[in-house]
């Protein structure tokens, strides 16, 4: 797949459908048993990545017993970034005000937030979010968004999953999955075009139905 910078692209589907192996592999820390994958012109996980790839997880990547600057500073460092670095990361994703606090205090949604800071220290080129907002309110889910938006504005990539198809309508383009299997690579409009449905629910249930009765 081929993204161009500054957009947003959603990798959908059900739980267990492969978004995460996918993402995994696409940031090089998944074995790929047969074919190769290539990012930004290089072999996934290769060094030159390093700095040019952030790649946030589902679980929270940052130390609970570190304030939230301590936890900036040391992903900063680990990259080679000064502590201006750090603290501009902390503010894009709105912790200015709790930069002191020790991540242990911090609510589910500011935890993501510091990780998601610790993931965009530098800019990257690409970022790619596992499941970013799961089980965060719709406050926080449309601010995350507007933050993804932000980042792509200034000319990253960026992929995100979900298993939520409302987020669907946010992204440029969708990559729906089931199963390991690719079912749709399109915009929004197209796949509910292609569907007939303007509900992206209901499309991707119509797609997974069309695909079930498509001849071997």
């Amino acid at each position: 797949m081929h993204d161009p910078a500054g957009s947003v692209t959603g990798l959908l589907g059900p739980s267990g459908s492969g978004k995460t192996t996918l993402m995994r592999a696409v940031v090089g820390v998944q074995v790929v048993k047969s074919g190769s994958i290539s990012v930004l012109g290089e072999p996934a996980g290769s060094a030159p990545l390093r700095r040019k790839v952030g790649y946030l997880t589902q679980a929270p990547s940052v130390y609970a017993d570190l304030t939230v600057r301590e936890n900036a500073r040391y992903f900063a460092a680990l990259y080679g970034y000064d502590a201006a670095t750090a603290e501009r990361a902390i503010a894009d994703v709105g912790l200015a005000k709790a930069a002191r606090q020790l991540v242990a205090t911090l609510s589910g949604g500011q935890r993501s937030r510091a990780s998601l800071a610790c993931a965009i220290m530098g800019e990257p080129e690409l970022l790619v979010l596992d499941e970013p907002t799961v089980g965060q309110d719709p406050v926080l889910r449309d601010e995350l968004w507007k933050q993804f938006h932000d980042l792509a504005g200034r000319g990253a990539t960026i992929l995100v999953s979900s298993h939520v198809m409302d987020e669907a309508g946010r992204c440029e383009r969708l990559l729906l999955i089931r199963e390991g299997a690719l079912i749709a690579d399109d915009t929004p409009a197209a796949v509910r075009e292609r569907a007939g449905t303007d509900d992206l629910d209901e499309a991707f249930l119509r797609l997974i139905k069309a695909q079930e009765v498509a001849p071997a």
